[in-house]
């Protein structure tokens, strides 16, 4: 009872003490510093916000012209536009060439409705020949004009086009990409492919982008002139020395401040990867903070009523809570010793007619209750977020094979070498789409294969003669499951080692069933292993991180730990090496496991 009353004396004056510290420290505080600190946190929040709106429709400005992009491409190697093209400037007025023109009017529709965004497509001659009318006074347009003169400006600011294929699109005002409309065979170049997209799908994005109750947003060139619709309400000089500072800033997006008169500007701005577009959201210091003042008054305010009423009732709070904190308190000792059954025994005793500790007392009740299913639902989240890491480790392509296969392309396209450079952008994108498909976590073995295929196919161009990769696949195999990127990383390393100490490589791949398994063989000539590194690798088991591979590769000892969660024992493997030999990994995989649908295993 001494010691029950003496921590009720106690907690009962603590409780006083804290609740008058708690209020009276902050009122001094908020009387004398919440200016500054509401300026800076708005000012912060405000900049945070505004930089993720900015880079949010940097995205979807992307999309939209990457989307522009893409089509002008296809439109451009495609035969009929070839044809059409050689025709055109040969035989203007043969049947052939009206033939090629109604294919590639179905060509351009057929493209149009393919892809979304209201985006129209037009193909133009020099001469004013196109697609959807002749054009007489094309050299008299703008954007012809800044096409041709000024650099082969590739993004058009928002204006009228009437040559597009209806009367509802031309009454509209679009931005536009534009593309060289150039012969394959001479790559002369006769005219321009110009692909449109409404402006009012900049417009609706942008109008999410507001500072304040007065700030403006715009989308402007490099001269300031605005690249959607409307006059800009911003005095010019703001934005022309807006420019000119971001013009000598190195940093893509920022924060300028602009003194004008008795106001100051800040300026937001983000530069765009599209042209020499720059997106700006401005507003005036005055209009950021106008509710700092009325806020700062009005917390005063409360701040002072709060206080007196806190003070009252502390004395009546302080009186109801101590005892039932007190028996709260044995029951908490009860659980940090881990007797949950104390605890349990000891909360039905525990009373309260305060609300909030009689709040307390259920939750921790309910926390008694749930500790022990929380302890087994932890080891399931740790699964969990194993499961996602493991995912992203799927996705990752070594950084270095990225860029040495960049290089290839730059050293291709120097020497002129087009088609190798094609042929090296065709086998990269094949092993993005299947590194970044991840609906399925099996696939068909050929599926494999073929992203195989396209890895050692960039191999043999960046070693040529060097190296010599041989492949033996069983064609009743292709088509059965299996987990995927198991090859790429013993691909890789057998290419790693084996250069790591001979000039050359020889790489030997063979895939067959047999005794109902598929039978996976990598085989190299390069460096081996030695017995104490085979040795590790063959005490792989279940228990293996797939995270703790060490290098830029996933790596053989995560290829077998993943294979090994998957299939368990329904896998075997076998690893012979020689030391300065070579090493042949022998993959052996149960048929009949796994599913090309398969998007639930939890690993």
């Amino acid at each position: 009872m001494r010691v029950g009353g003496t921590l009720f004396f106690s907690l009962r004056n603590r409780l006083l003490l804290i609740f008058t510290c708690l209020l009276t420290i902050p009122f001094i505080i908020l009387s004398i510093m919440i200016p500054s600190l509401f300026t800076s946190v708005i000012r912060e929040q405000t900049q945070d916000l505004t930089i993720e709106m900015m880079d949010q429709y940097l995205l979807y400005v992307e999309s939209i012209t990457t989307q522009a992009q893409d089509i002008s491409k296809q439109v451009l190697v495609n035969e009929t536009t070839q044809e059409w093209l050689r025709i055109t400037k040969n035989s203007p007025q043969s049947e052939e060439r009206v033939r090629l023109q109604n294919q590639l009017n179905e060509l351009l529709s057929s493209v149009m409705i393919n892809n979304s965004n209201g985006i129209s497509i037009s193909v133009q001659l020099n001469d004013g020949t196109s697609t959807w009318g002749y054009n007489d006074s094309l050299d008299e347009t703008d954007w012809f004009q800044d096409f041709t003169e000024k650099e082969q400006q590739r993004f058009v600011i928002s204006h009228l086009d009437p040559y597009q294929p209806n009367q509802e699109m031309s009454i509209r005002p679009v931005n536009s990409y534009l593309l060289p409309l150039i012969d394959t065979n001479t790559f002369i170049q006769s005219g321009v492919i110009k692909v449109n997209f409404p402006t009012t799908l900049l417009e609706s994005a942008i109008k999410e982008i507001s500072i304040g109750k007065n700030g403006n947003t715009y989308l402007i060139d490099k001269h300031g002139e605005n690249v959607l619709t409307g006059e800009l309400d911003t005095p010019n000089e703001i934005i022309q020395e807006s420019l000119d500072q971001i013009k000598n800033n190195i940093y893509r997006k920022g924060l300028i401040k602009i003194p004008s008169n008795r106001e100051e500007y800040l300026v937001f701005y983000q530069k765009l990867p599209v042209g020499d577009w720059i997106l700006i959201s401005e507003v005036t210091k005055s209009d950021l903070f106008s509710k700092v003042n009325r806020l700062q008054r009005n917390l005063l305010i409360t701040s002072v009523f709060v206080f007196i009423l806190t003070i009252v009732a502390s004395f009546v709070l302080s009186s109801t809570i101590t005892g039932p904190l007190g028996k709260l308190a044995k029951a908490m000792r009860f659980i940090e010793i881990g007797d949950f059954i104390g605890a349990k025994r000891l909360m039905p005793t525990i009373k309260s007619q305060n609300n909030e500790v009689s709040y307390l007392i259920k939750v921790t009740e309910h926390t008694v209750d749930q500790l022990t299913k929380l302890i087994e639902t932890e080891y399931k989240a740790n699964l969990r977020r194993k499961d996602a890491e493991y995912k992203a480790l799927l996705l990752q392509i070594n950084p270095h094979f990225l860029n040495n296969t960049l290089e290839i392309m730059g050293s291709l396209a120097i020497q002129g070498k087009n088609k190798e450079v094609m042929n090296v952008s065709i086998y990269l994108g094949k092993m993005l789409r299947y590194s970044l498909n991840t609906k399925s976590k099996v696939v068909e073995l050929g599926e494999e294969l073929n992203y195989i295929k396209n890895y050692t196919d960039i191999l043999k161009l960046r070693y040529e003669e060097m190296i010599n990769i041989n492949m033996e696949i069983d064609p009743e195999t292709k088509t059965l499951p299996i987990i995927k990127f198991i090859l790429q990383p013993l691909v890789e390393n057998a290419v790693k080692y084996s250069f790591s100490e001979r000039a050359e490589a020889t790489i030997f791949i063979k895939t067959e069933t047999r005794d109902n398994q598929i039978k996976i063989v990598i085989e190299d000539k390069g460096v081996g292993m030695s017995d104490k590194v085979l040795s590790s690798l063959l005490e792989t088991d279940e228990e293996v991180n797939v995270l703790d591979s060490k290098g830029n590769s996933i790596g053989l000892r995560n290829v077998l730990g993943r294979l090994n969660l998957y299939y368990g024992q329904d896998f075997t493997y076998e690893i012979e090496s020689i030391l300065n030999e070579g090493t042949k990994i022998t993959l052996c995989i149960g048929l009949g496991r796994g599913d090309i649908h398969d998007k639930g295993t939890n690993y």
